[in-house]
This record gives structure tokens, C-alpha cells and sequence, in this order.
């Protein structure tokens, strides 16, 4: 989808019609200006399409198969798993320092921002993926309490305090330079604000340095070009992100 290089386009296997856990590495791509195919969002015509998307997740001839979408395939090389997935694009996308301690780190806050994605997903779904919303309500309110007044805060609190520790500064997570750790936390607040967009506002109001990292991000040209694009999917309710208004408490 963006051009900017030479080299063969990464092609990434995602749902077409939401953001989910894929868009982690949409915007990591799109940050780095990245040659890529969203492959289930191309024309059937052109290769493209939810059926070349389960073809490949499930080819017999895959030795490493992924689990689910998303994956990434480059040349060869198979990855799945969102974390994963960053952990091999970072350096290739100039999207991690070169040190190994601050490569670590890294990989560690992508893995907390997953944490904090899959509590959000278990919010609209505590019991069972397999169920309907409407068939598991009540359990999920008892969740949201939770994951609202407690939850939220704790993780938006522990990553204000990694931006105020951060010897470089607080304009970053690790080190001067934008990290897809950065991006992330940029698409958890995004994320946050839309499914739960009065519990965000109480936790955002006591950390300011996340706040204007999430700013900061999406103010970078290459950002603020995507989210303005049609190839940034709005928030909908079929995602992780999902605004039921009775489970933002």
C-alpha cells in the first residue's frame, strides 16, 4: 500500500474490515513509509481477499504456522503473533535502537501494551469468545467495572512513569527516537479513548507524558498522512476497541 523503497513489499494478512491486533503493525509500516500489501484488503482479482488470507494461514507446506492473524510474510520468512511481528520488523524499519538492552525494553512494553489489548478484548467477551455480547452483558459490565476503575489507570500510570524515567527524556518511550513501542501506545490510547472514552479521560488527566506522546505521534508526517487515509479503518464494533456505553464505567 505505501511505496518508498525498492525492496519487495512485505505482505501482511490481517481482517480487512477491522483494526484489531493487525493494525499494530499497519502503523509500524506506515510509520517507516514501508513497501506493503494488506493482502485481505486487495481485489480477489489481484490475489487479494479473506479467502487468499485463510488460504495462506492454512497452506500444508507452512513448517511454522501461524495460530491466527495477523502474520507477516517476507520472502521466505513467516511471523505471527503481533509482539513477534515487531520484534522482526523493528530494526528492519529503523523502529528499535540497536542495543540489545534497549531492543529488550522494547519488545517489554509491546508485551504490556498486549496485555492491556487482550483486557480490553475480555471486557465485551469475559466468558467466551464463542458468544454472542449480548449473551454474556452482565458479565461483561462486572468486567469493565474492573478493567475501568482499576486496570486503566494502572497500565496508563506504569507507562507515564516509563516516559518520566527515561534518561533521554519523556518524548519517547526508549531512547530519543520513535520505537514501535512508541506507535503502539499511540493506538492503545487511541483505542482506550474510543471504547471507554470517560474512563480514559479520568486515567489520561493524571498522566500527561502519555498524552503527548500519543500527540506527538500522530502529528509525525508520515502518521497524520495514514490516519487521515482511507487505508486507516475507523473503530467499529467487531474490533477489540468496542464502545458499548454501559461498559464505560
Amino acid at each position: 500500500m505505501t511505496t518508498g523503497t525498492a525492496r519487495t513489499s512485505y505482505q501482511l494478512h490481517y481482517w480487512p474490515t477491522i483494526q484489531g491486533r493487525g493494525e499494530f503493525v499497519r502503523l509500524a509500516l506506515e510509520a517507516a513509509g514501508a513497501p506493503y500489501v494488506d493482502v485481505a484488503r486487495e481485489p480477489p482479482g489481484h490475489g487479494g481477499g479473506e479467502d487468499a488470507l485463510m488460504r495462506t494461514l492454512g497452506d500444508p507446506h507452512n513448517p511454522r504456522p501461524s495460530f491466527a492473524p495477523p502474520f507477516l510474510i517476507d520472502g521466505d520468512v513467516v511471523v505471527g503473533q503481533t509482539a513477534a511481528i515487531l520484534l522482526y520488523l523493528g530494526p528492519r524499519l529503523g523502529l528499535v535502537a540497536e542495543g540489545e538492552a534497549d531492543r529488550v525494553w522494547t519488545q517489554q512494553l509491546q508485551l504490556t501494551v498486549a496485555d492491556v489489548v487482550a483486557e480490553a478484548h475480555d471486557t465485551h467477551h469475559p466468558l467466551s469468545v464463542s458468544m454472542y455480547y449480548e449473551d454474556q452483558r452482565e458479565a461483561a459490565i462486572e468486567r469493565s467495572r474492573a478493567f475501568c476503575r482499576e486496570r486503566i489507570p494502572k497500565y496508563l500510570g506504569w507507562f507515564e512513569q516509563v516516559l518520566v524515567r527515561n534518561p533521554a527524556g519523556p518524548a519517547h518511550l526508549v531512547g530519543d527516537a520513535l520505537s514501535y513501542a512508541d506507535l503502539s501506545l499511540f493506538q492503545l490510547v487511541a483505542g482506550l479513548r474510543h471504547a471507554f472514552p470517560r474512563a480514559a479521560k479520568r486515567a489520561l488527566a493524571r498522566t500527561p507524558a502519555v498524552v503527548q506522546l500519543h500527540d506527538r505521534v500522530q502529528a509525525v508526517p508520515r502518521m497524520a498522512a495514514y490516519l487521515r487515509s482511507p487505508r486507516r479503518i475507523a473503530f467499529n464494533e467487531e474490533g477489540i476497541f468496542r464502545r458499548y456505553p454501559e461498559l464505560d464505567l
